[in-house]
C-alpha cells in the first residue's frame, strides 16, 4: 500500500510541476483543449462519450458511470512549427519580416476517479487549460518591441467532483474548479533621440505578477440511450482573477549621457512598482453525441461555445506610478468550435481514431498584434490507443491572417501552424 502510495505521489508532483510549464495557446483564444489523448485523437469530440478519466476536463456527466477506481498521467508536446510575421504599409512597412520563437512546450494533465457510494462516484483533476507564450525572436530590433517581445499566461487548475447516476443510463457530474494563475510582459520602452530624431531604446520593461487564485464550477449530463447512442452536455464557468505583482524599469543607455540624464529623470527607474491587472477567464459550453455505426466503429460530434466577450480589456495599474498606467483593448467575441471524431477497433483490440476541427478565432482584427497574434484555424488528428497507453497527433493551420486595422498601429500578415503529440498513461 506505501508504495502505491508513494506512486501516486510521485505522480501528482510531476503533473504539478509539467502544468506550471509556459504554454501557447492553440484553441480557440487562449485555451487549451488537448487535456487528455485519448480525446485529442477525435480531435476534442469526446463530450457526447466521454467514457474515461479525463470526463473531468470534458464533460463532468461521464462521471457518473466510471464505477471503477482509475488514474492517467499525461503530457501534450506542442511544437509551433513555424509563426512568421510579413510587414504591410504604413508600419513596419513591406519586406519586413519577423518571426515567433519555436519552442517546445509541455502542459500536462492528471486524473483521479474512485467509487464512493453506490451510483456516486469522487474526481480529481490537475490540468492546465489556458496558457499564453507569445516570445518573438531578436527582441532588442523586432520591429513591434515597444508592443511585446514575450507575453506568457500560464494557469493551473485543480477541480473535485461528484458524479451520481440518477438512472442506469443517465448520469449528472458537478464539480469546483480552483485555478492558479501568473501572467508576465516584456517589452522596450521607447525615446526620440532629439539631435537626430531617430527612435531608440530607452528602457527594458519587465512585468510579472505573482501567482493568484479563482474559483469556479462546471456540470454536465451524460445520456445514453441504448448502447448505440448518447449525448452530452456540460457546462464551464467564468473565472475571474486580480492579480498583483511588479514592474522594473530597466535603462539602456543612448550613449549620449546628457540623453540618458533626461530619459532618467522622468522614469522611475530600477524601482519596484507595483501593479495590479485581471483576467475573467471565459465560461464554455459543450454539446455532444457519440453514435455506434457499427459493433467495431464510433463516431462523435461535438459544438462547443465559448463566452470570449468577457475579455474585454486589460486594464494595466501602475500603483506608485499612476502615469504609467494602461489600458489595452481587446473586445473579443463569443465563438463557435466544430469538431468530429472517428474510432474503429480492429480484432486486435486497438482503437484507431481520426478527427478534425474547426477553430473560430475571438480576436477582432483591431486587437490582432505582437500580444497575441490569434486566427481561425484547422486541426487534423491520428490517434491510437493501447491496454495502458493513448498516444495521439495533431496538425494545426492557422488561416493566414493580415492586420490592417489594429489599435496598436502595427500591420501585418500572420502565419502559424503546429505540430502535437499526446501522449496519456491509464493505470
Amino acid at each position: 500500500m506505501r508504495g502505491q502510495s508513494n506512486k501516486v505521489r510521485r505522480v501528482l508532483v510531476w503533473g504539478v510541476m509539467a502544468a506550471l510549464l509556459g504554454t501557447p495557446s492553440f484553441a480557440a483564444g487562449f485555451s487549451i483543449f488537448e487535456q487528455g489523448a485519448k480525446a485529442m485523437g477525435l480531435a476534442g469530440a469526446f463530450t457526447g462519450q466521454a467514457d474515461d478519466p479525463s470526463a473531468l476536463f470534458h464533460n463532468v456527466g461521464g462521471l457518473a458511470f466510471l464505477d471503477k477506481q482509475a488514474f492517467q498521467v499525461g503530457v501534450t508536446l506542442i511544437n509551433v512549427s513555424e509563426s512568421d510575421f510579413q510587414g504591410v504599409e504604413p508600419f513596419p512597412g513591406v519586406g519586413v519580416t519577423e518571426s515567433v520563437d519555436t519552442s517546445i512546450f509541455t502542459p500536462a494533465h492528471f486524473y483521479w476517479v474512485r467509487p464512493i457510494k453506490d451510483r456516486i462516484n469522487f474526481g480529481l483533476s490537475f490540468n492546465s487549460p489556458f496558457g499564453l507564450a507569445v516570445e518573438w525572436d531578436n527582441p532588442e530590433t523586432f520591429s513591434g518591441r515597444f508592443i511585446s517581445t514575450d507575453a506568457e499566461l500560464v494557469t493551473f487548475d485543480i477541480s473535485a467532483n461528484l458524479g451520481f447516476q440518477l438512472t442506469d443510463n443517465f448520469g449528472i457530474g458537478i464539480g469546483v474548479i480552483g485555478r492558479s494563475s501568473k501572467v508576465g510582459l516584456e517589452r522596450f520602452a521607447p525615446s526620440v533621440n532629439p539631435f537626430n530624431q531617430t527612435v531608440f531604446n530607452a528602457a527594458f520593461v519587465d512585468l510579472e505578477s505573482d501567482l493568484d487564485f479563482g474559483v469556479g464550477f462546471q456540470i454536465g449530463i451524460l445520456h445514453k440511450v441504448g448502447t448505440a447512442f448518447s449525448w452530452g452536455l456540460s457546462y464551464r464557468s467564468t473565472i475571474d482573477i486580480d492579480y498583483s505583482g511588479d514592474g522594473r524599469l530597466t535603462q539602456i543607455s543612448s550613449g549620449n549621457p546628457q540623453l540618458d540624464a533626461v530619459v532618467a529623470s522622468r522614469l522611475p527607474f530600477d524601482t519596484r512598482l507595483p501593479i495590479e491587472t485581471s483576467i475573467e477567464f471565459p465560461d464554455s459550453a459543450n454539446l455532444g453525441i457519440s453514435v455506434g455505426l457499427t459493433q467495431n466503429t464510433r463516431l462523435n460530434a461535438d459544438i462547443i461555445w465559448t463566452g470570449w466577450s468577457s475579455f474585454d480589456q486589460i486594464d494595466l495599474r501602475f500603483l506608485t506610478a499612476p502615469e504609467l498606467s494602461t489600458v489595452i483593448r481587446e473586445d473579443w467575441e463569443d465563438v463557435y468550435s466544430y469538431r468530429l471524431g472517428l474510432a474503429y477497433r480492429s480484432t486486435k483490440g486497438r482503437d484507431w481514431r481520426f478527427g478534425y476541427l474547426r477553430d473560430e478565432t475571438p480576436q477582432p482584427d483591431a486587437s490582432v498584434g505582437p500580444l497575441l497574434p490569434d486566427a481561425n484555424r484547422s486541426g487534423f488528428t491520428f490517434g491510437v490507443g493501447l491496454k495502458h497507453w493513448d498516444l495521439s497527433l495533431m496538425y494545426l493551420l492557422f488561416d493566414q491572417r493580415t492586420s490592417r486595422t489594429n489599435d496598436d498601429g502595427f500591420f501585418g500578415t500572420y502565419d502559424t501552424e503546429a505540430v502535437l503529440l499526446g501522449g496519456t498513461y491509464s493505470f
